[in-house]
């Protein structure tokens, strides 16, 4: 019967798509150590160094500050749903598929949503955000993505938080694609909530949605008129498990706490600003590969995350092909389009462990070579040579992370 199911043997990918990326080799050990269990001294050791961890990382004094076991989803509807009662207003920005996640998640808690819509692949204006306020009667939050997975749009945040609080709402953000690549200061632009997720930039298995809240958020959880509707993502219940009290809520995954400790670690030792500068050397090298091959950058010029490219697909070239293409003959995954955006970009990550030089090279070799194939006019070496020269105008080791953090 045993030999109905073989030994579990996945391919070892060249993960270069929005998430999951990569792992590295120091988180995958920490997983293999001892589980324990969910009240262990040995655990609750742990618990502890990840929420000063998280503080770090998330740039906050948030006492409230800890891992929601499930991915990045679970860290949006523990936001949403502490957050909203029957009736608030909730202003939410949409101009992707993430966005639109985020307005259907409070629609179902009982708010009722003022969209603010853009185009997909543009930024959420700030004046159309003071305008939905303007016009709702007592909004109580606003939400928005900061990195729009599924565009490559990186969304200005802090006139947006500004003109929340000018209006008397709390302001909530999504940093699952930007937590650990590109800035997100939770003190310093007064965010009230913030989530995010465990497999892309913090470069750790998906399984763990980091969240925190800031006291004034935390002051409109023990005020709600009626409990939150969620029993398991009820914060009120969680933080007396993560906090002092450590009253049993439920058995945490201890592995998968290992993997975010030891990827944090990681991050930390590294040094944020470093990193983001990584992440930027990076997309700016690929980036200019990606013009130099004749292919059109699909967001917003100006607003693109350095983490997440997004690419036009060339007329009469088929998208499918060229990603299934990808990962026969390179091993490289990247992504399709989502919703109208289907068949009309790929989005290509270089994010956490796998924004590296030679991921910026190998994808733009492998492109080139595909596209060639297809007949997609190329000036063969053209991108590399681009790329080369963003480097250079770097310095020596630019895109690379320390030894110590391989």
């Amino acid at each position: 019967m045993a030999e109905s199911f073989p030994e579990l043997r996945p391919a070892a990918r060249i993960l270069l798509g929005p998430g999951p990326s990569n792992v590295n080799p120091r988180v995958m050990k920490a997983m293999a150590s001892p589980v324990v269990g969910h009240l262990d001294p040995d655990f609750l050791k742990v618990m502890e160094n990840i929420k000063q961890l998280l503080r770090l990382v998330f740039r906050t004094k948030n006492e409230i500050t800890f891992p929601v076991s499930g991915t990045g989803s679970a860290g949006m509807e523990t936001v949403i749903a502490n957050l909203v009662e029957d009736g608030d207003e909730v202003v939410v920005g949409v101009n992707g598929a993430f966005g639109a996640r985020l307005a259907e998640v409070a629609s179902r808690q009982g708010a009722k949503v003022h969209k603010v819509e853009a185009e997909w692949g543009t930024i959420v204006e700030p004046g159309k955000v003071a305008a939905a306020l303007k016009a709702a009667k007592n909004p109580k939050l606003v939400a928005v993505v900061h990195a729009e997975t599924s565009t490559g749009i990186h969304q200005p945040i802090e006139e947006i938080a500004e003109l929340a609080h000018r209006h008397g709402a709390m302001i909530a953000i999504d940093a699952v694609t930007s937590l650990a690549c590109v800035p997100v200061e939770i003190d310093k632009w007064n965010i009230d909530a913030c989530y995010s997720c465990t497999q892309k930039g913090l470069g750790a298995p998906p399984g763990l949605s980091p969240v925190t809240f800031s006291e004034r958020a935390m002051e409109s959880v023990r005020k709600r008129k009626t409990k939150c509707r969620s029993w398991y993502f009820d914060v009120a219940l969680i933080e007396q498990y993560w906090g002092p009290d450590r009253l049993y809520h439920h058995t945490a995954p201890i592995t998968m706490n290992y993997a975010l400790y030891e990827a944090l670690r990681i991050v930390v030792e590294e040094g944020l600003e470093a990193r983001w500068r990584r992440h930027r050397v990076n997309a700016a090298a690929f980036q200019a590969g990606v013009r130099a091959m004749g292919l059109q950058l699909a967001a917003q010029e100006g607003y693109r995350l350095p983490q997440l490219t997004t690419i036009a697909v060339p007329a009469n070239i088929d998208d499918v092909k060229v990603r299934a293409e990808l990962l026969r003959l390179f091993n490289i995954e990247i992504a399709a389009g989502l919703g109208p955006l289907k068949g009309k970009i790929w989005r290509i990550g270089l994010m956490g462990e796998g924004s590296r030089r030679e991921n910026v090279m190998l994808a733009l070799n492998a492109l080139e070579e595909i596209l060639g194939s297809m007949g997609f006019e190329i000036a063969r070496g053209r991108a590399l040579t681009a790329a080369d020269n963003s480097y250079s105008a770097e310095g020596t080791g630019a895109g690379e992370p320390p030894a110590e953090a391989s």
